[in-house]
């Protein structure tokens, strides 16, 4: 006899195991490992490439006190020094993601609740916590920076880092929109130049016809794009590296020949500007 509203869904094979019993735990596991592993990855691109960068700039006489191989040196220092403060950086970003993950998974949950307050707080606290990932990221690439600079730890790095940035608070906010205006249109000249590019082979007389030509051309568009901004994430960590190796010399040197600047003179005439014209008139009321 048939039974309304029944319904047949599988369980398991052999009984329910811890498997069974602990599976949202173990998935919730997985992704943390995950967001563990590929932050610990590119902590280590990070501090490599910010070692190579500070080899240039702390080298006083350029290029003849640099390393033979800066990128090989920097990525071998990481490896055999630095490799417990970039998991303890990658660990404590990986949380915090691990945690947004939940919240988003309640929320998914709680969609057809009909508890505002629950859905209220679960807003503010994606919020929160979102605002909180930005910060650690930002905290720890200015951190990766300085354990390459100095090889400290990575408590002692976010430290000086942080109150670094914030005696030359003003520098931080010029330079950050500055080269992300710069790079947004590196990035749009880019993938503008290589789907235009695109579009006119597609369609010149010698190639071969197609019935719809966006799908290729929205291809190389994002593959433009992706490899555009690999790129442009090398000049990033670049700039950062470079500003507070910057910020370092200012608070270490004077400029004088005791204490002379390390930056080069190009580098000097452009970040020094604004820098020494309130002590030359000063020197020339005094």
């Amino acid at each position: 006899q048939a039974v309304p509203d029944a319904q047949c869904l599988f369980a398991f094979y052999g009984g329910e195991t811890a498997y069974h019993k602990y599976l949202i735990v173990l998935q919730f596991f997985n992704v943390f490992m995950f967001f563990w592993l590929a932050n610990f990855v590119i902590a280590l691109g990070q501090v490599t490439l910010a070692g190579a960068f500070a080899s240039y700039y702390w080298a006083f006489k350029k290029p003849d006190d640099m390393p033979a191989f800066p990128l090989f040196s920097a990525f071998g220092r990481a490896l055999r020094y630095h490799t417990g403060s970039l998991a303890f950086g990658s660990l404590v970003l990986a949380i915090v993601q691990v945690i947004r993950v939940i919240l988003e998974y309640l929320d998914h949950r709680l969609k057809a609740a009909e508890n505002k307050f629950a859905k209220f707080l679960l807003s503010c606290l994606k919020c929160c916590f979102w605002c909180l990932e930005k910060f650690i990221k930002f905290l720890n690439r200015n951190a990766y920076i300085m354990i390459a600079i100095y090889g400290t730890n990575f408590c002692t790095s976010a430290r000086n880092a942080f109150f670094l940035l914030m005696r030359n608070i003003i520098r931080v906010a010029v330079l950050d929109k500055v080269t992300d205006f710069l790079f947004f249109l590196g990035k749009l000249l880019i993938v503008g130049s290589v789907g235009k590019r695109g579009l006119l082979e597609l369609v010149e007389d010698t190639a071969p016809s197609l019935n719809y030509y966006w799908v290729p051309i929205l291809t190389v568009i994002v593959g433009s794009y992706l490899i555009a901004h690999g790129f442009f994430s090398v000049y990033g960590m670049c700039v950062d590296t470079l500003f507070l190796c910057f910020c370092e010399d200012l608070e270490r040197n004077d400029g004088s020949p005791e204490r002379p600047y390390y930056m080069s003179p190009e580098l000097s005439e452009i970040l020094l500007k604004g820098h020494l014209e309130p002590s030359k008139s000063a020197d020339s009321q005094g």
